[in-house]
């Protein structure tokens, strides 16, 4: 029990440290948290998944979070992923804007957000209409 605690205290700490980060990027066009954490059903073995819209998804500089231990691209989508000195491992998932529309018709899309997703940044407002249209 108490390790699950750390690491949702960990993980929670994490998306704070990673919204701030986002929020001050120039390129930003949004924030998203996905997957088990979005969804509230993460074990102490799950990691933190973020999706991060971008006008520059392929030369943003992630290095505020280490090194990554793996860079793997999933079609438009450019995986980078850490883990923390506790072991927590999390997925920046850098892509462009038009990832939230290919969201509403690309089914591999549209699963990573119907299957838990929570807005963490959007100050355009379209990450809560798509969540909003796909709900």
């Amino acid at each position: 029990m108490e390790r699950r605690k750390a690491r949702v205290a960990e993980a929670a700490a994490l998306v704070e440290r990673v919204t701030a980060w986002a929020a001050g990027q120039p390129a930003t066009y949004g924030l998203l948290l996905v997957g088990s954490y979005a969804r509230n059903t993460a074990r102490p073995e799950s990691d933190v998944d973020f999706v991060l819209l971008t006008t520059d998804p392929d030369h943003i500089t992630v290095t505020a979070f280490g090194t990554p231990i793996r860079l793997q691209r999933w079609g438009d989508v450019l995986e980078h992923r850490f883990r923390t000195e506790n072991g927590l491992e999390f997925e920046l998932n850098t892509t462009d804007p038009a990832w939230a529309r290919r969201a509403k018709t690309d089914p591999g899309t549209r699963r990573v957000v119907t299957d838990g997703a929570r807005v963490l940044y959007d100050p355009t407002g379209d990450l809560a209409d798509l969540l909003s249209a796909l709900a």
